[in-house]
């Protein structure tokens, strides 16, 4: 870490965004819990009043994608017709077609459901194993949604965006020293009380609960002054557009394609969450203190086409330890990572905010005893 200062965000489980994710894997998880050998990739796009599903389906699921998706927007408190997006009237369009046949080919033999290369990354910086960055602010998001659903800030409304500054001193966090937050609420609540009880009711104890504290000055909320109608009216969501969110805050590299909406023989998802249980068990056994693994596949091809491990010159044994006990903690072929993890099963939803790493519940979070 030669960053001095370095800043992640997230958002909360009710931004436009997140509202796609979630339907995206909860029709996934439906699909699973009916028959888990579904090839999924369905695709959500949310605007004022509209609701689009798009994608491939091959299951033996009997599936009603519209009322899957109704209860996902109904869950996340969109009930008012002020919001321009609610539950009960939003006009929702499916178009899901059976998965293209010359990928299904590939895939029933073992192989990847596309080409990508995938990241996994641990740190020492948290508990989690994770960066504090990206920690903090989905702690606060958390929090702001919490607030809202338990009426303590009854006057919040759905969606909210949080970022978060940190200060590294010899590549370790020292100090936050900037957070933002966005979040919509009634107009009637002057932006000064919204701004007080937000630092008050969220910041403050998001973090404390890290060693942290913040000045009132240092922070920033509703940063045009005004935000009274958040949620697709006032910006389109699409499913997979938070990856930095959904993985390491931007402080890891990327791969080729988002999470959400793919069922577990879409590499995107399954081999980023087996480079992520390799990562943080090398760095929960303090092989490394900070590791990054890539592994990349080929369409209809079982076995990764390549693996590497980097530990940015924080390894305390040997490379070759490393990679000795990395690579013998998983079968790295898709049906290896599906089997090791247990991916066949309706867990996706839940994966769909607050990011899918540094969470407990969750196998590629284990480590190995």
């Amino acid at each position: 870490m030669a960053y001095k200062l370095f800043t992640s965000e997230s958002v909360s489980a009710s931004h436009p965004d997140k509202i796609c994710d979630q339907i995206s894997d909860a029709i996934l998880d439906e699909c699973i819990r009916q028959d888990s050998t579904s090839r999924v990739a369905v695709e959500t796009l949310v605007t004022t009043n509209k609701l689009v599903l798009a994608g491939e389906v091959k299951t033996t699921a009997k599936v009603n994608f519209e009322k899957v998706a109704r209860e996902v927007v109904q869950r996340l408190g969109y009930d008012q017709k002020i919001y321009h997006f609610d539950w009960r009237s939003i006009d929702v369009m499916t178009f899901i077609h059976e998965q293209s046949p010359d990928i299904a080919q590939g895939v029933e033999t073992g192989g990847a459901g596309d080409q990508g290369m995938m990241f996994g990354y641990a740190c020492r910086e948290t508990p989690e194993l994770m960066p504090m960055p990206i920690t903090l602010a989905h702690e606060i998001v958390k929090k702001i949604d919490k607030a809202r659903e338990s009426k303590r800030l009854s006057y919040l409304r759905p969606d909210g965006k949080s970022e978060v500054t940190v200060e590294y001193q010899n590549g370790l966090p020292k100090k936050v020293v900037k957070v933002i937050v966005a979040v919509p609420h009634d107009p009637a609540v002057s932006e000064n009380q919204v701004s007080r009880d937000i630092y008050e009711v969220v910041i403050r104890p998001a973090l404390k609960k890290y060693g942290f504290t913040i000045a009132y000055q240092n922070t920033i909320c509703n940063g045009t002054g005004k935000w009274a109608i958040g949620g697709p009216a006032s910006d389109t969501g699409v499913t997979g557009r938070k990856v930095a969110v959904d993985t390491y805050g931007s402080m890891a590299r990327v791969g080729g394609g988002c999470f959400s909406g793919k069922d577990p023989t879409k590499v995107d998802r399954s081999a980023a969450y087996a480079a992520r249980f390799i990562a943080k068990n090398i760095v929960a056994k303090k092989l490394a203190d900070r590791c990054e693994v890539q592994l990349a596949f080929v369409i209809g091809k079982p076995c990764p086409v390549a693996q590497a491990i980097e530990t940015f010159g924080t390894d305390n044994v040997s490379p070759a330890k490393i990679e000795n006990f990395a690579w013998s903690l998983l079968e790295l072929s898709v049906e290896g990572i599906i089997k090791s993890l247990d991916l066949r099963k309706p867990i996706y939803q839940k994966t769909a905010s607050y990011g899918h790493f540094g969470r407990e519940g969750f196998s590629w979070e284990k480590i190995v005893s």
